[in-house]
């Protein structure tokens, strides 16, 4: 009875070290010292909240940039992978079918190059970042949809390479571009040209 009694507490005792003061504490430090970021890196404008910087939205509003496909339409819930793997025929068919679909889109030739992430969902199919190249793709639709002159598609590049990220740390990954916040600015670059 001794060793069950001790049992009980040492439970009793985890319990509320695991299971109470330690998520209060790493809750408590996480709002003092990353407050954005434990709120969910939340962007706002005018005081209302449009999304989280580390999350892609659909969008299909020919005025803005497009972020990369979803295997599961952009829901939160069940993001994830297609789990399709390399040898897999519907995978291969998803490709060839968004290939089409984005050279038909931009008027590239049958053969011409597309960008891997506007062809491919990322592995948890919200990833907020193309590459620069896949942003560069989407640059003159997205002039020709707002009625951009030369000069405002000038200030439009400009723009996108100053939204492009660099590796993080200087050496981890590639450049990109956060498709929310480039989308934000860009609405703050078109109310200046009004």
């Amino acid at each position: 009875m001794k060793l069950l009694t001790k049992c009980f507490r040492l439970f009793f005792v985890m319990m509320v070290l695991t299971g109470i003061v330690y998520p209060l504490l790493v809750t408590l430090v996480a709002q003092l010292v990353f407050h954005a970021q434990a709120e969910g890196s939340l962007l706002t404008v005018n005081g209302k909240a449009v999304g989280s910087a580390l999350l892609a939205q659909k969008t299909e509003n020919p005025k803005y940039f497009w972020p990369r496909p979803s295997a599961d339409d952009y829901g939160t819930v069940p993001s994830g992978a297609s789990n399709l793997g390399p040898s897999s025929a519907a995978l291969q068919k998803a490709i060839n079918d968004q290939a089409t679909k984005v050279r038909a889109t931009y008027k590239l030739a049958a053969d011409a190059p597309v960008p891997d992430d506007l062809l491919t969902a990322s592995a948890s199919g919200l990833d907020p970042h193309l590459s620069p190249a896949a942003v560069q793709l989407q640059i003159d639709r997205v002039a020709a949809a707002r009625g951009f002159n030369a000069d405002q598609k000038l200030k439009l590049s400009a723009l996108v390479a100053a939204q492009t990220e660099g590796p993080q740390l200087g050496f981890l990954g590639n450049a990109r571009v956060n498709i929310l916040l480039l989308n934000l600015a860009l609405d703050k670059l078109a109310e200046k040209a009004e």
